[in-house]
């Protein structure tokens, strides 16, 4: 298994697989994506336009992606995940956003889901940012698709440093079938200070 950064003629490369990765973890719970392989590449090309913009990925030693992790600076990212950031008094020329760590289920409990903090991180504070954050969606603990047994990511974390601040929310649309409407989604914001 290695990590691997990708920008320019890599990065479109693996704009397909990277897409299809995409979907196949986001489409599970919690946050039940029901996503296009058209609108996946297109949102990966835009985000690696971004002011220091961050995209690494974890592939297999027959080069197959099985993971991924992408950071960038907030300024750059959409207004819906920025203005409760402003609205709120954070910094946000200083703050690093942690757009998605995604991960297939047989490639968890390995450490990589650490080496993508560790890296984003890195690249983070090589720039010079103060803090670095993410959004997480909310469900529920009686949402009728949560699977039996299924446990957030809370704890994993809260242990790399990240604090929940509960104040601090965003609403985001997304569809949950194919086909079908974009649903409004609350997610709330996890900070740690670099």
């Amino acid at each position: 298994m290695k990590l691997r950064a990708l920008s320019g003629q890599d990065l479109e490369d693996a704009l397909p697989a990277l897409a299809r990765l995409r979907i196949q973890v986001f489409e599970a719970f919690p946050y039940l994506y029901a996503g296009t392989i058209d609108y996946e590449q297109d949102y990966l090309r835009k985000f690696s336009a971004a002011k220091d913009a961050f995209i690494v990925t974890a592939e297999t030693e027959a080069g197959e992606i099985v993971g991924c992790a992408t950071g960038s600076a907030i300024t750059d990212h959409h207004s819906e995940f920025a203005e409760p950031l402003a609205q709120a008094g954070i910094d946000l020329p200083s703050t690093f956003y942690f757009g998605e760590s995604v991960l297939l289920p047989e490639w968890r409990g390995h450490g990589l889901g650490h080496k993508f903090f560790d890296a984003r991180e890195q690249h983070a504070r090589k720039r010079g940012y103060a803090r670095s954050c993410f959004c997480a969606v909310e469900r529920p603990a009686d949402h009728p698709k949560r699977p039996a047994g299924y446990s957030p990511l809370d704890t994993f974390w809260n242990k790399r440093g990240y604090t929940k601040r509960p104040y601090i929310s965003a609403n985001f649309d997304w569809p949950e079938q194919h086909g079908g409407p974009s649903l409004p989604h609350v997610m709330h914001y996890w900070f740690h200070d670099l």
